[in-house]
Order: C-alpha cells, then sequence, then structure tokens
C-alpha cells in the first residue's frame, strides 16, 4: 500500500503518463535529524548518490513533501539537497526512496514542450506520453569510436558560416558579458540552423526571459521541433544542475536513435554556480576564486557527452554559451570553458555599443574544426578578411583622430578602404538568414572585388 502511494505521489509530482512502469522502490525509511543552510542529514536509511527521495513533514493541516536527491555521505549520516525550494522542515521527518530511483522521462511527446529540471510540463499543456526510463547519467562513447567531425554545419549566420565554419558534431562556446546578445544569437540559431531536433537548456537565467526566449525569440516553428528544458535562477542550485544534465540527456536520447541534434544551452556559467553551491554546501573547500575543484571536473564531464556517435549514428552539434564576469575573457569558468571545447565565438561589448549585431569579433573567435571541413580557397578567404580587419583594429586610434597618414602602410590603406564592406558583411539581421553557400559567395565577392 505504501508502496503505491509512492507511485502515485511520483506520477502526480512529474506531470507525464508513464508507458512504461517505475522500477518499485524498497520499503525503506530514514529520518531527518538536521538541517544546516541547503544541506539536509538523515539516519536509518541507505540510498546512493545520485538517487532521490521525498521527505516528509507530518503537520496538523497534513503532509508536506519535498523531493531531495543524495548528494553525499559519511559513515551511517547521508546527506541530501531539496530540487525544490524548500518547505517547512522539522527533525524526525520521515526520508522515503522516490520511486524510480532517480531515473528521468523520456519520448517523443516531449517535442513542442517546457520542461522542468525533472521533467515536469512548465507549459501548461498537460501530460506527456513517457517512453522511456533513463538515468541522468548517459552511455560512455569511446573517442576512437566517434565518428569525426567531417561535415559542415549550416547555422544561419553569415559570419559564423563564413568566419567561424561549424561541423556537425562541434560544441562552440559563445562568451560574453551580461546584456551583449547571447541569448538573442542562440534564438537567431535555433531557428536558422539544419537540425532534426533542438534541445533547448535555460539554466539559471532570468525567468522573464524564459517566456521570452519562448514566445518572441524561438517562436512557433522553432518550439515544434524543440525541447525546452528550463530553470530559472531562483530554482534551487540542485534544480538548475540537473536542468543542464536532463537536457544533455535528452540530446543523447535522440543522437541514440539516429537523429541529428542541436543542443542550445544559456549558460553553461550558470550551471557551474549552481555546483559551486552544492559543493560548498556539503563542505568542500573552495579552489580557484571561490569555485571547489569539482566545477572544474563536472564542467568537462557534460560538455564530452554532445558531439558525434559512432560510425552511421547520429549527432550532438552545442552551442554553450559562457557569461565572462565583467567580460573578463580569464574568468575561471571562461579559461575552463574555452580549453574543452572545439572552439569560441567571442561577442565584443564595445561591437554592441556601437549597434553592430551580432557582435562577434572575429579576431578573438576560433572554430577550431574549421580547417578539416572547408576547402583550401574558402579558409585562405576567411584568413585574408581575419588579418585586414585586425590590420584596421590595430590602426583604430590613429584613424579616428586623424593622425594616421595615407600611404604608409598597403595593407592599412587596404583595410581601410574595406572596412565599411566588411562591417556590412559582418552585420546581419535578427530576421534576416543566410544559407552556407551564400555565405561563402559573399565572402569571395568581397575579397576579391
Amino acid at each position: 500500500m505504501a508502496e503505491a502511494r509512492r507511485i502515485s505521489f511520483a506520477r502526480r509530482l512529474s506531470g507525464y503518463v508513464p508507458a512504461v512502469e517505475l522500477p518499485a522502490a524498497p520499503v525503506v525509511e530514514g529520518r531527518l535529524i538536521r538541517m544546516v543552510g541547503l544541506t539536509l542529514e538523515a539516519e536509518g536509511l541507505k540510498a546512493q548518490v545520485g538517487s532521490r527521495c521525498v521527505v516528509i513533514n507530518e503537520t496538523p493541516q497534513g503532509e508536506e513533501r519535498v523531493e531531495a536527491e543524495v548528494v553525499g555521505f559519511a559513515g551511517s549520516k547521508i546527506y541530501l539537497m531539496p530540487v525544490d525550494r524548500m518547505q517547512s522542515m522539522q527533525p524526525g521527518a520521515r526520508v522515503v526512496p522516490s520511486a524510480g530511483g532517480g531515473k528521468l522521462p523520456m519520448g517523443s511527446g516531449m517535442l513542442g514542450r517546457v520542461l522542468d529540471g525533472i521533467g515536469r510540463p512548465l507549459d501548461g499543456k498537460g501530460a506527456f506520453v513517457c517512453e522511456d526510463w533513463v538515468s541522468l547519467d548517459g552511455p560512455t562513447i569511446n573517442p576512437l569510436k566517434r565518428h569525426p567531425i567531417d561535415e559542415t554545419l549550416d547555422v544561419g549566420i553569415r559570419a559564423i558560416n563564413s568566419m567561424l565554419t561549424v561541423g556537425r558534431g562541434q560544441r562552440l562556446g559563445l562568451f560574453a558579458g551580461s546584456g551583449v546578445g547571447k541569448s538573442v544569437l542562440l534564438g537567431m540559431m535555433t531557428r536558422f540552423t539544419e537540425a532534426e531536433i533542438i534541445v533547448v537548456g535555460l539554466v539559471g537565467e532570468r525567468g522573464r526571459e524564459v517566456k521570452e526566449f519562448i514566445e518572441e525569440i524561438l517562436g512557433t516553428e522553432g518550439l515544434a521541433r524543440s525541447v525546452v528544458v528550463a530553470s530559472p535562477a531562483d530554482d534551487a542550485p540542485l534544480m538548475r544542475l540537473r536542468a543542464a544534465m536532463y537536457c544533455t540527456r535528452v540530446a543523447e536520447y535522440f543522437r541514440d536513435k539516429g537523429k541529428n541534434v542541436l543542443l542550445l544551452m544559456d549558460s553553461l556559467t550558470r550551471y557551474a554556480q549552481a555546483q559551486r553551491e552544492i559543493a560548498l554546501a556539503i563542505g568542500e573547500p573552495p579552489a580557484t576564486k571561490g569555485y571547489p575543484p569539482s566545477v572544474f571536473a563536472k564542467l568537462p564531464a557534460l560538455v564530452e557527452r554532445a558531439g558525434n556517435a559512432e560510425q552511421g549514428g547520429g549527432s550532438i552539434t552545442a552551442f554553450y554559451t559562457v557569461l565572462s564576469e565583467g567580460d573578463d575573457q580569464q574568468d575561471p569558468i571562461a579559461d575552463s570553458a574555452r580549453a574543452i571545447l572545439d572552439g569560441h565565438v567571442v561577442l565584443s561589448r564595445r561591437l554592441a555599443e556601437e549597434g553592430h549585431y551580432p557582435a562577434i569579433d572575429i579576431e578573438a573567435s576560433i572554430s577550431r574544426a574549421m580547417p578539416q571541413i572547408v576547402t583550401p580557397e574558402h579558409l585562405r578567404q576567411a584568413q585574408q578578411l581575419k588579418q585586414l580587419y585586425a590590420r584596421y583594429q590595430q590602426s583604430r586610434d590613429l584613424i579616428s583622430v586623424g593622425a594616421y597618414a595615407a600611404g604608409s602602410d598597403p595593407m592599412t590603406d587596404k583595410a581601410i578602404a574595406r572596412m565599411p564592406a566588411i562591417q556590412a558583411f559582418l552585420r546581419q539581421g535578427l530576421r534576416e538568414s543566410f544559407s552556407l553557400e551564400q555565405s561563402r559567395a559573399e565572402l569571395e565577392q568581397l575579397i576579391n572585388d
């Protein structure tokens, strides 16, 4: 009877219709003995790290239930952290394992839906049919068996298609400070990129931006082939952490079915900050600028799950936004992410303030897969444009005050003459789309004119 109540509660909590039954949880209960900050301590219960439990408070008004996840243990004590916002807690509250052992729902019914970090619908469209139950950690792919990045991917952004060509299965970071246009650029790529399935993770952003991204940037057409996993900034840190892992697991689920998936996560920095909150709460010492070592271990563990499957399988092309605090490109999270990604697109606040959108700084940006997937002629033309752009920026101050004398340097003279055309080439409207072939042709024309 108790088991039936637990399964019923899990169904009510999640808001999906299971086509596959939940595995039964053992009938074992523990007791809450301590609460410090965000961390709960319980005794009398054996549960593995990562499994979920329900903390049940007995009150005069009835039972109050809070879902929590096991994040550590010490001897006979286990440490839990609430997945949702904490309600009233009291000593001696019952701690019961959740049915399913932490497994999450998956299925094609997720397309066009907006979910939270544990698979509950947020869009008010009712339940979706769960076809499979999967663990949060996806299968590991032997790196020697992964299909290499050898095919271009059209993202619809002229500056990226021509100067930072993306390969199918590549993982890139969008690096910028706040308010420079990361989310808008993500939305443009969502609408224009050639992908069968799109998975969007909105992790730790403002709650207002979630609705705006879905309705104004993603749109009805984009949402129809997308799964959106949202966990705004006011969610518990564990929910934000799970949202990032869940959207990655959703992308893996469709990739394993042979689909070409586009994964967009906004932002990787908020994922790292959520892990920092959890690690500090359970006593892990800080290391680099307040970030514990576990943060730098979890970043590659998350990012490496994206990419191509084995030969003949699907792919996950991933874009992660990375918030550079104070526009500092040497921020520890930005620096760590740059080292583990296959390229980085840096957005410049100076360009954004000049009304240049997308504000891509092509000097500071690079696609590590581009030399392997474009023709030598395309690569040469992209390098020539970058050289002209860099030469102009080196003499920008002299040019702006009229101190540069024409004829002093032929390359600088050429850069000055071409700069209006280069700037127009790198700009793009919010609703404009440029195919890969069109971008290449316009780059060739710009260089040869």
